[in-house]
């Protein structure tokens, strides 16, 4: 093999890592520690737009309580974008 083809497909694995693989982990790694920071009494927003304040958490899940009621749900499906501004707000 020629040297600057190596040198080629070494650069472009190295681009890819750090343009896609890099802020890809450290989005996933910001994510799960605002999954972690999360307490009762949080003003949120889930992914699917629902607004409400947490009641009661578990290991998995939350119960949320909106104008309707109370919703249980997983702690994954809290937008973590959208309760920022959320509270934000406040």
């Amino acid at each position: 093999m020629n040297s600057s083809l190596i040198i080629q497909i070494v650069l472009m694995i190295a681009v890819f890592y750090f343009l896609l693989i890099m802020p890809q982990q450290k989005r996933a790694k910001k994510e799960k520690a605002f999954e972690q920071g999360l307490k009762v009494g949080d003003k949120i927003v889930t992914k699917a737009g629902i607004h409400g304040k947490i009641a009661e958490m578990s290991t998995d899940t939350v119960v949320i309580e909106t104008m309707a009621g109370k919703i249980k749900m997983e702690r994954s499906a809290i937008s973590m974008e959208m309760s920022a501004k959320t509270n934000a707000q406040k």
